[in-house]
């Protein structure tokens, strides 16, 4: 319909991800179980990875990747200020220390020269983060190589939340190889490249930090008798050997992950189309359009414009209610987290991360998802072009 709702992302859902769901229901398992195996199995072999433990949601993914990586009271984590809330809450949970490092203006990722700044100075103070996360902003890899000679010159953990990322690459090689990381987290929400309704995973190539997040995702409990204190007291004996959480993903979510999985590269290739689209089609308008590192290739999980115009007539607040009086989704990525009231009351002020606030001041993400098609996208374009047109008639008049 011409003025049906066009939403900012959407899931794709294909009749072979409503049987592989059904199927589950149909089987002796609805939660955790060999779906969830299968699931892990296909992530970790796309990625190149070693291990991989699914849990319910991403954000439980980056908590328990902290606490893997010993993150405690006493210590602080790093991240970037233009991500979700949830890449810094990971270490608040954990009851550490939370701070940002400032992006860079055309990736909008976290700047690895403000990192290094950050690094020189808080080693003098002897202040040097346990963790960091890089935050991989609209589907585009981090300058990770840059980002791991730093872990391993200042010594901490680097978990890269690749939420928007699943399906990208980075020097060639799949994001989530964990190369240049301990772990990387990806997220499947429904808007995200793929999706399990709810749901995120933690990747790693080292033993040690697997078995921890599976114990960490199931409450802390082990059947592994060399853990155990004591003897077993039989094949159903089981022991808590730690505080965990019950973060299990079910298999009905798994089932549709991993048949997802099978289109991945499809959706991320349908992305980059439209991406081009928009390159192409909104030319010569006020907008500052994606950059694209030559290091990387995208999975293109939001394409983010900036309304780059002197005149208060056409900033950003117009664009985006001039969309939405549309009927168009466009949304806005992200409200820089050191901004939010909760953090605010913790000692965080606006202007300490300038690049990120003044990219926010200018950001619209326009819709885009696997499924969307060229009319729609066109109709996005059409309404951004009849803005702009329209400004500069009016002004024309006065």
């Amino acid at each position: 319909m011409e003025n049906s709702l066009i939403p900012y992302g959407r899931q794709s859902i294909s009749e072979s991800d409503i049987q592989a769901v059904v199927d589950v229901l149909r089987s002796d398992f609805i939660t955790q179980g060999p779906a969830v195996e299968r699931f892990e199995r296909s992530v970790s072999e796309y990625c190149g990875v070693n291990y991989a433990v699914a849990v319910n949601s991403a954000t439980s993914a980056l908590h328990i990747a902290c606490l893997a990586a010993g993150l405690a009271p006493g210590d602080s984590l790093w991240t970037s200020p233009n991500t979700f809330v949830a890449s810094a809450n990971c270490g608040l949970y954990c009851g550490a220390t939370v701070d940002f490092v400032d992006i860079d203006p055309r990736t909008y990722n976290m700047s690895v020269e403000c990192l290094e700044e950050k690094l020189k100075a808080a080693k003098q103070l002897g202040k040097l983060p346990k963790v960091v996360i890089p935050v991989h902003f609209a589907g585009q890899s981090c300058e990770m190589a840059r980002i791991a000679e730093l872990g391993r010159e200042y010594g901490f953990t680097i978990i890269e939340d690749a939420s928007h990322a699943i399906g990208a690459k980075y020097r060639g090689e799949p994001v989530g190889n964990c190369q240049f990381s301990d772990m990387t987290v990806f997220s499947f929400h429904p808007v995200k490249i793929i999706t399990t309704g709810e749901g995120g995973i933690v990747v790693t190539n080292q033993p040690r930090l697997n078995e921890k997040l599976l114990r960490l995702r199931s409450h802390g409990i082990t059947r592994a008798s060399n853990l155990m204190e004591g003897e077993s007291h039989g094949l159903w004996y089981y022991q808590q050997i730690e505080l965990g959480f019950n973060y299990r993903m079910t298999d009905m979510q798994a089932a549709l992950g991993a048949s997802q999985m099978k289109r991945l590269d499809k959706f991320v290739t349908r992305r980059h189309e439209l991406a081009q689209r928009y390159d192409s089609l909104l030319a010569g308008l006020p907008l500052n359009l994606p950059w694209q590192s030559p290091n990387g290739y995208s999975a293109f999980h939001l394409y983010v414009v900036q309304v780059d115009a002197a005149d208060a007539t056409m900033n950003r607040s117009h664009a985006f209610n001039a969309l939405r009086a549309a009927n168009i989704g466009v949304n806005v990525h992200y409200i820089p987290v050191h901004t939010q009231p909760y953090y605010i009351k913790n000692g965080f002020a606006e202007g300490m991360f300038p690049e990120a606030e003044r990219y926010y001041a200018k950001a619209i993400s326009l819709p885009l998802f696997a499924s969307m098609t060229d009319g729609e996208q066109d109709r996005v374009v059409s309404v951004l072009r009849d803005f702009f047109k329209g400004i500069f008639m009016q002004k024309e008049l006065t």
